[in-house]
C-alpha cells in the first residue's frame, strides 16, 4: 500500500470515528415522524394500561405503594423515542405526545392529570441525555432516563394523587417507581430499540447507524 493510499484511509478512519463522536443533533422530518409514531402508539398503550392497571394494582396492596411497581408502564414513551432517533427533545416531545393521546382517548387520570405528569416524566426521562450532551447512548443512560421518568412521575403525583399520604406509603412509591423506570421504561426499551436496530427498519436513524456501524 502507498504512502497516499494509507494517508486516504486514515483520514477515512478519522472522519468515521469523529461523525460517530459528534453525531448531528439537528432535527429532519422523518425524525418527527417517527418520534409522533412512537408517542401515539405509547399513548394507545398507556390507555390500555388505565384499563388494566386498578384490578392488577390491587394485587400489590399486601404492601402499600407496592403497586408503583407497574409505573413504568408509562414512563417508556420518552425513553424508546429518544433512543430511536437520537435527538434533542425527543423524550420530552415523545412523552407529553403519548399523554395527550391517553387524555384524548379517555384515560383514569383526567386531562391535566394526565398531560401534567407527562410533560415532567418526559423532563425526566430527557435530563439523562442531556447530563451527556447527547453523546452516551448505551443501557446505562437508557435506564438512567427511565429512572429520572419514574422519579418525575412521582414527585408530580404526589401532590396531585398522593397529598397527605402516609410517609410509609411514599417512601414505598418513590423506590418502586424508580426500579420500574429504571427496568421497564430503561433497560427494557434499551433491549427494544436494539432488537428494531437489527432489522434494519430504523438503520436511517441514530440507533440503526449505530447498530450499523458496529457491525461494519
Amino acid at each position: 500500500m502507498s504512502e497516499s493510499e494509507k494517508h486516504m484511509n486514515t483520514a477515512n478512519i478519522t472522519t468515521s470515528v469523529r461523525s460517530g463522536a459528534h453525531p448531528s443533533l439537528r432535527w429532519r422530518v422523518a425524525d418527527i415522524t417517527v418520534t409522533v409514531v412512537i408517542a401515539v402508539a405509547s399513548g394507545v398503550v398507556f390507555w390500555a394500561v388505565d384499563l388494566i392497571y386498578q384490578p392488577v394494582a390491587s394485587v400489590f396492596q399486601v404492601v402499600p405503594g407496592l403497586s408503583s411497581l407497574l409505573d413504568g408502564l408509562y414512563y417508556f414513551a420518552g425513553p424508546l423515542a429518544i433512543l430511536i432517533v437520537r435527538k434533542p427533545g425527543a423524550a420530552l416531545f415523545a412523552e407529553l405526545i403519548a399523554a395527550f393521546v391517553e387524555a384524548m382517548m379517555g384515560g383514569q387520570w383526567g386531562g391535566m392529570g394526565t398531560l401534567i405528569p407527562g410533560l415532567v416524566q418526559g423532563l425526566g426521562a430527557e435530563l439523562a441525555f442531556l447530563f451527556f450532551a447527547y453523546r452516551v447512548w448505551n443501557i446505562g443512560t437508557a435506564m438512567l432516563s427511565g429512572a429520572l421518568a419514574g422519579l418525575g412521575g412521582v414527585l408530580i403525583s404526589w401532590p396531585l394523587f398522593h397529598a397527605g399520604a402516609a410517609a410509609s406509603y411514599m417512601v414505598v412509591t418513590f423506590i418502586c417507581s424508580i426500579i420500574s423506570g429504571m427496568i421497564l421504561s430503561g433497560a427494557l426499551m434499551w433491549y427494544l430499540c436494539r432488537a428494531i436496530a437489527a432489522t434494519g427498519a430504523i438503520e436511517r436513524f441514530g440507533a440503526g447507524r449505530a447498530m450499523r456501524g458496529q457491525n461494519a
